[in-house]
């Protein structure tokens, strides 16, 4: 069976090119950037020739169409009234925060290169695993996207560790989906983003541990041994560089405008289906589900937790779309752990990313993940229905 998953940003592929497929022209810039692929070789003689895929194919658009027909008909039909009305009370309270997020993604995409994040990934020290968050704070991908940047992040050099610790993080620290939470969760939020930051350090040094042991696999790793990439690249340097050679002309302030906007529209194209999605079945449950069987099977008890936990493992939604379903946990039931646990156990158990860690890294790497996360989670989710 042929991969055809995106090597830039992990969703599925549609444009054959350079040996694997791309789904979308941006992604293949990004990827021809990043192999340092020149004009002339853009696609090798057993590549099909480039082809954009047409725009009323695009996700975004059919999700858009098929969003706008649902909310027209339950503004004209009583049997969907229930769910107009709870989709436009969540596109009401997290509009602001969507247009923001993806306007700092863009910003973050087009200034901050991949080559800071790979020169320090490397390394198995515990500073390493701090790196990894603070890179992933600035990364503006969707969990799945994520996932493919951490594993190219592997390949080009990077610890196990470090990318754990990366993955672990970037859903939820990221500062894209951090506005979004706040947009749902207000000042909550915060307990969110610093319980992922925590979960992701404590799982990084455990797996620095394991690299030690030789319990996991690590491409980098000899017993420990400290292997950096790049090591003829200086970041201080890049950047006292680009800081010279740019000039604030009209011109370039513009091309710097463009460059952002793509990569927001780039963004926007990767992850805003699956928030509206998201909202989409937040709304239903919102509208069709008595509350009591919220109250009942997802409360804030132990069997609500685990039920939870059963649910964020079998769901496929990307960051973006669980957010608001994890909302609507919390607005039926009051459990904020409960919504906690769904949001970080989709990241730490979601078959995908397991398989895909399986194949790339190792099978112990893979195992090893909901072994030492999947407590983290439950327990702070049990102290966080006590305690707020």
């Amino acid at each position: 069976m042929i991969n055809k998953t995106d090597p830039i940003c992990g969703m599925k592929g549609t444009i054959p090119a350079h040996g694997h497929y791309f789904c979308s022209e941006y992604c293949i810039k990004k990827f021809e950037s990043d192999k340092r692929i020149i004009d002339d070789e853009k696609y090798s003689s057993n590549s099909a020739i480039k082809k954009e895929t047409p725009w009323f194919k695009e996700r975004l658009f059919i999700v858009i169409v098929v969003t706008l027909l649902l909310l027209v008909i339950g503004f004209l039909h009583p049997l969907l009234k229930p769910f107009f009305e709870a989709f436009i009370d969540y596109l009401a309270l997290i509009w602001w925060a969507i247009i923001l997020g993806l306007l700092i993604g863009g910003v973050i995409d087009y200034f901050i290169p991949r080559e800071y994040i790979r020169k320090y990934l490397s390394r198995h020290q515990k500073r390493t695993i701090i790196y990894s968050i603070i890179f992933g704070f600035l990364m503006s991908a969707c969990s799945h996207g994520i996932l493919a940047i951490a594993i190219e992040l592997y390949k080009k050099g990077a610890s196990t560790s470090s990318v754990i610790s990366f993955l672990l993080a970037s859903p939820w620290a990221n500062l894209p989906i951090t506005i979004l939470l706040f947009g749902f969760f207000g000042v909550k939020a915060a307990f969110i983003v610093i319980s992922a930051l925590i979960i992701s350090i404590i799982t990084g040094l455990i797996y620095q541990v394991l690299e030690r042991k030789g319990m996991v696999e690590c491409n980098s790793c000899k017993m420990g041994e400290d292997i950096p990439v790049l090591t003829d690249f200086s970041i201080r340097k890049d950047i006292r560089r680009r800081w010279k050679e740019y000039h604030f002309t009209m011109k370039n302030n513009i091309n710097a405008m463009k460059g952002t906007l793509q990569g927001s529209w780039s963004l926007t194209r990767m992850i805003l289906w699956w928030l509206i999605v998201g909202m989409i079945m937040a709304s239903f449950a919102r509208a069709y589900i008595p509350q009591h069987l919220f109250v009942e099977y997802m409360g804030p008890t132990f069997l609500g937790l685990a039920i939870t936990l059963f649910f964020a493992t079998i769901i496929e939604v990307c960051s973006e779309g669980s957010s608001p379903l994890a909302f609507e946990i919390f607005n039926q039931t009051g459990a904020f752990g409960n919504s906690f646990t769904f949001l970080m156990a989709g990241v730490a158990t979601d078959y995908t990313e397991i398989g895909l860690i399986w194949h790339n890294i190792g099978k112990r790497a893979a195992l090893w993940l909901p072994i030492i996360t999947v407590p983290q989670i439950l327990l702070l989710g049990y102290l966080f229905n006590i305690l707020l």
